[in-house]
């Protein structure tokens, strides 16, 4: 016999050059264990005070335009995604955490799956707050708009249906907030630093940044086996 479902906490942040290249994998695990994995979508700070981070980390490899050219050079090792020429030149973001708020606010206001007696819009397989995280990454690796302003995630979710008043009053009460610090909380209890990071089998298994599709594989494989009958190691 084998376990039914396999849950995974995912952790990244949107500004993320690594969780941008990892979302094919993310897809592909998505079709590829249809039903039978769980992801649990969670956000990690690693660029919440993004000018700084990049200012102060790359102030003897060129700064902005040096960490801009080491994006362009890690995209160039993948033909599914593309930035634009003059990102984290142009435009730079001030933080991540307001693109993440909105998200988990976008969360809250479709929890339920239906708007307004209506079923939320399913998008080739992703539901509506994995596109809108994905949207997100293109408005600002493709596009090169600043998603740290308010204006950007509220077009995007307008455009894809989402109920926008909902989503503004979980802004507003607090909720999203909570539901943002849980993240960070969660990722401080198991020592998530990275981005992105897939986390197994109830924190046992880690598996952080540029990791291939057949490893993330395997590994979700292992946890759908029981292991009922096998014995302890400890």
């Amino acid at each position: 016999m084998s376990a039914e479902t396999v849950s995974i906490a995912y952790y990244s942040d949107l500004l993320c050059i690594w969780a941008y290249v990892a979302q094919i994998k993310v897809d592909e695990l998505r079709r590829n264990f249809l039903g039978r994995v769980n992801l649990d979508y969670r956000f990690v700070s690693i660029f919440g005070n993004a000018r700084e981070r990049i200012g102060s980390r790359w102030a003897t490899r060129g700064g902005f335009e040096g960490y801009a050219s080491h994006v362009r050079d890690v995209v160039e090792g993948f033909d599914h995604v593309e930035v634009h020429p003059r990102l984290w030149t142009e435009d730079v973001p001030a933080s991540s955490w307001p693109s993440h708020l909105f998200v988990k606010a976008a969360a809250l206001a479709t929890a339920a799956g239906i708007v307004d007696g209506t079923p939320v819009a399913d998008f080739e397989g992703r539901t509506p707050v994995e596109e809108l995280a994905w949207r997100l990454r293109l408005a600002f690796f493709r596009d090169l708009r600043d998603i740290a302003r308010l204006d950007v995630p509220l077009e995007l979710a307008g455009v894809m249906g989402l109920p926008v008043e909902a989503i503004r009053a979980r802004l507003e009460d607090g909720t999203a907030f909570a539901a943002l610090a849980g993240d960070h909380d969660s990722a401080a209890s198991h020592h998530i630093t990275g981005s992105p990071t897939f986390l197994l089998n109830e924190g046992r298994q880690k598996l952080y940044g540029n990791v291939g599709y057949r490893v993330i594989e395997a590994n979700v494989q292992e946890c759908l086996r029981d292991n009922r009958d096998v014995a302890s190691w400890c």
